[in-house]
This record gives C-alpha cells, sequence and structure tokens, in this order.
C-alpha cells in the first residue's frame, strides 16, 4: 500500500501512535458540550469536506487561546474553501475574526477569533507542522467521527457488501489463470 493511501486510511488513533503521540489523548467529548461557535467552524469545515478534524483544549496550558481547531484539505482551493466556508458562517453569526493569515499560499490558513484559533491546512503543511504533537500536553478531540458519523457508518456499510464480491472475483481470477496455465 502506498504510503499517502496508508496515511488516508489510517484512523487519528493510529496514526497518533505511529507518530509516537499518545493515543489515549485522544477524547472522547461530545461537540454539543463546545461554545456555539467552534461547533459552527467545525460545521462549515465537515461541509467543505475537511479532513481529519481535530480540537485540541489548550485552557490547561496556554494563556493566549482556548482551543486550537485543526481541519487539513486536499489541495490548495479546498483549504481556500475550508477557510471561506467558517469565515462565512462565523460572520453571519456575528463573529468576524481578528486575524486571517497564511490565504494565499493556502498552505496553512490560520483564523483567529481570539478564544479559539481555527488552522487549515494542506495534508504535507499537517504533517510537517504537526501541532497535535507539538501540543501534545493538549486535551485531544478527534471529531471527524461525529460529524460525519452517518456517511462513514454507509461507506463501512457499503465496503462490507462489496468484499463478498471481491472475493468471489479474486476466486474466479484465480481459477482462470490455472486453466490457463493448464493451456
Amino acid at each position: 500500500m502506498s504510503q499517502k493511501l496508508q496515511e488516508k486510511t489510517l484512523s487519528s488513533e493510529a496514526r497518533a501512535a505511529s507518530l509516537g503521540t499518545r493515543a489515549e489523548a485522544v477524547a472522547a467529548v461530545d461537540i454539543s458540550e463546545f461554545d456555539e461557535r467552534i461547533r459552527r467552524a467545525l460545521n462549515a469545515a465537515a461541509e467543505k469536506k475537511a479532513l481529519d478534524l481535530t480540537i485540541l483544549d489548550l485552557r490547561s496550558i496556554a494563556s493566549f487561546t482556548d482551543f486550537f481547531v485543526i481541519a487539513s484539505g486536499t489541495n490548495r482551493r479546498q483549504v481556500q474553501a475550508i477557510s471561506d466556508g467558517v469565515v462565512e458562517q462565523l460572520k453571519r453569526a456575528g463573529n468576524r475574526a481578528a486575524r486571517v493569515e497564511g490565504y494565499q499560499t493556502a498552505e496553512w490558513i490560520l483564523i483567529d477569533y481570539g478564544d479559539f484559533i481555527v488552522h487549515v491546512f494542506d495534508e504535507k503543511a499537517r504533517r510537517f507542522y504537526d501541532l497535535e504533537r507539538l501540543w501534545r500536553e493538549a486535551k485531544r478531540v478527534d471529531v471527524s467521527a461525529q460529524l460525519q458519523g452517518p456517511e462513514i457508518s454507509n461507506l463501512k456499510s457499503e465496503i462490507s457488501n462489496i468484499k463478498p464480491e471481491i472475493s468471489n472475483a479474486k476466486s474466479e481470477i484465480s481459477n482462470v489463470k490455472s486453466e490457463v496455465s493448464d493451456l
């Protein structure tokens, strides 16, 4: 399996373990416990198909902000679209960002709301800067599954239904190969 495909298929817990961070640091918290503005930012990012949505709770270890909301996009356009979605959703709710940085290059866009900061990365930059490792003492909340739960469940169900068909096709191929080798 290619490295890129493997990274996409690893769960956030497995990825954390492979990077040497503590998997048990991933907290099981319902996103409804967070401030409405953070929930809006998460939903806006999820609507733009953001990957690996994570919240780092920095309240016990930092004084400049309470939370990091971290998301990834697969390319420059998607990273900008995620950022635009977050800014627009929160602006409609009456919350303007104090600062937006990195929009033009779209490698790492930072959207500062004071008590929380939204970081939108392209996949390569997220691996390089690795905020989850840098702030490993923070309580980490992986929210992707909560926001995309029904969609992921449906995909897993479809995959389960396809697996027997793949197995049958493999055995048919095997039979054909043996028939060809007998010729």
